[in-house]
């Protein structure tokens, strides 16, 4: 299943799914094939014009976002919180031998503030090498001194550093966790990111309450933003990964609903 969301799954996301088209109809090109390969070039860089020149990112991203709302503080202290990975760049990390941060830094930014605010709750960090060949590099370790540098000890958190996807994430934590039938635990995730973590943990039998961070949309939607194009495909891409890591894990019955939600 790893080895699948690696190659194929990635081939998938409609931003390399575009220039994959766009390759094969520039070799076609080259061949007798001719006609087929300039419609499928001209296609895919259609396709990929509307992903950097039109809204089509904050359009998919804003229901995965909205589907949980901002977290508000209960009454309770939570037993625990758990911060899943995607906030470090391990490779970078140690090729400058600093820890740089990731899209999902909002993870550790927001988890060091509820471990701040329940100084008693217990900490687990949950996020190993999201490579397919991976090597000694964990993006654990560079969490760690991140969160040390945001004031939170090194013996209030816990790692998880072998999970490489997010329903080993979900697996793992639970085994770190232990947790028991009335403990109250926090899951910190980018929101994009939320129904799929959400939807695994409940399928990993771990009940967690969502606390979602780092939005990526506001609601406003621009076309034809020239200087912003790199970062609307970006948006495309994030969107269409977790869309069809909703449909894959629902097609395989590891969650039991295809949108998860509150």
């Amino acid at each position: 299943m790893f080895l699948l969301s690696k190659t194929l799954g990635a081939l998938a996301i409609l931003p390399n799914f575009l220039a994959a088209i766009g390759l094969f109809g520039c070799l076609l090109i080259l061949t007798r094939y001719v006609a087929a390969g300039r419609k499928l070039a001209i296609g895919a860089f259609v396709g990929l014009a509307v992903c950097g020149f039109s809204p089509a990112g904050s359009l998919l991203l804003r229901p995965l976002e909205d589907r949980f709302p901002p977290w508000v503080p209960g009454a309770d202290a939570p037993d625990g919180i758990i911060i899943l990975g995607g906030s470090t760049k391990p490779e970078v990390s140690a090729a400058r031998g600093f820890p740089v941060s990731d899209i999902g830094v909002d993870r550790l930014i927001t988890g060091a503030m509820l471990a701040r605010r329940y100084p008693n709750a217990r900490i687990i960090y949950s996020g190993g090498s999201p490579d397919l060949l991976p090597g000694n590099l964990r993006e654990a370790d560079y969490a760690l001194r991140i969160l040390g540098e945001l004031g939170i000890p090194r013996d209030r958190v816990q790692i998880e550093g072998y999970s490489r996807n997010t329903a080993e994430n979900a697996t793992f934590s639970k085994a770190a966790a232990s947790p028991k039938p009335d403990d109250h635990w926090l899951l910190v995730t980018s929101a994009y990111h939320m129904p799929r973590a959400v939807g695994l943990f409940r399928a990993a039998g771990f009940p967690v309450e969502p606390v979602p961070t780092g939005w990526l949309t506001s609601g406003h939607t621009t076309w034809l933003d020239l200087g912003n194009f790199a970062s609307s495909v970006l948006l495309v891409h994030v969107a269409s990964r977790e869309w069809i890591g909703l449909a894959t894990y629902r097609a395989l019955g590891r969650t039991s609903a295809f949108f998860p939600g509150p």
